[in-house]
């Protein structure tokens, strides 16, 4: 039986009480906190939910998994999951289904061998910081057009690999960060650069995969964009708008940081903004550090990789 948004979003937060919360109720943003089915929880997940007006009708949720320890296989095996559930019940609410089917993945995981891997879950510097505005997520940056999850579903699965380019690292106080780039032009595309990358087992173990990407429809002049905190909170939104203030278009660009023990603050994010800076120069995107910063102009057209 179809129901509106908000009867949904009421039946949603008596279901799961505290665990869900509304991060913004104008913009239709929310999130869920989803542990396994266990009374000391020891697999937990974060799902972050941007319903578009058209939801459930004609557009599915826009969302985020949020978990530091969620990456590669069991990232894509997941992810795959709430995509099937979607277009198997196309036009439905789904929001349900969703968080059941993470809850039932997470039990799978409890009850196999395996543990999270705790030097992940308690290097993040999210837990004991005090934040200021500066430092929460923009969710204005992570909305999409409506045609992103048909461009995921409809893309074909044998769409070429972009070339993936890897930049030089930055290391502040036993921390690194090395920036990843490849031309996308389709979410597809994006998927597969970043399952490529999540089999690099260097990659793979980093603290944090931070990235983002902005393509240009040219038939609808508009943009598809969408970023990744991975654990690290705000840095995904901090890395599109990077991208959105050079005005680049049809790119990815990965950060991975290796956290070293040393709480760096602030500081992380501009490391995380210079790596991704430095190889949008290297790659032809940009063309020099200074004119990077001077790039905010509203009105300048949308930059592709410059002719070499």
């Amino acid at each position: 039986m179809f129901i509106t948004q908000i009867e949904e979003i009421e039946a949603l937060s008596s279901i799961y009480g505290e665990e869900w919360c509304v991060i913004d109720e104008a913009s239709r943003v929310f999130c869920i906190r989803i542990s396994d089915d266990t009374q000391k929880a020891t697999w937990t997940v974060c799902l972050q939910i941007i319903l578009p007006p058209d939801y459930p009708s004609s557009a599915p949720p826009i969302y985020q998994i949020n978990a530091a320890w969620l990456r590669g296989p069991d990232r894509r095996t997941l992810s795959n999951s709430l995509e099937e559930l979607y277009v198997e019940n196309t036009g439905e609410n789904i929001l349900y289904l969703w968080v059941e089917k993470i809850r039932e993945f997470l039990a799978e995981k409890s009850q196999s061998a395996e543990r999270p891997e705790t030097g992940k879950t308690m290097t993040t510097e999210e837990e004991g910081h005090d934040y200021d505005e500066d430092d929460l997520p923009d969710y204005s940056v992570l909305k999409l057009t409506n045609q992103s999850a048909q461009h995921f579903s409809d893309a074909a699965d044998d769409e070429e690999l972009p070339l993936i380019k890897h930049g030089e690292t930055i290391t502040d106080r036993r921390s690194t960060f090395q920036p990843h780039l490849a031309p996308v032009v389709t979410p597809k595309q994006v998927q597969r650069v970043l399952n490529n990358l999540y089999e690099n087992k260097k990659i793979a173990s980093a603290t944090h995969n931070i990235y983002a990407y902005r393509i240009f429809l040219e038939d609808k002049s508009s943009f598809l964009q969408d970023c990744e905190d991975d654990g690290e909170t705000a840095a995904g939104g901090r890395l599109l708008h990077l991208l959105q203030i050079l005005d680049v278009r049809n790119v990815l660009v990965v950060v991975s940081r290796w956290y070293g023990g040393i709480l760096l603050g602030p500081d992380r994010f501009k490391h995380i903004n210079n790596c991704a800076r430095n190889i949008l120069i290297q790659e032809g995107y940009s063309d020099t550090s200074e004119e990077s910063s001077k790039a905010g102009g509203k009105n300048k057209r949308s930059k592709g990789k410059k002719t070499k």
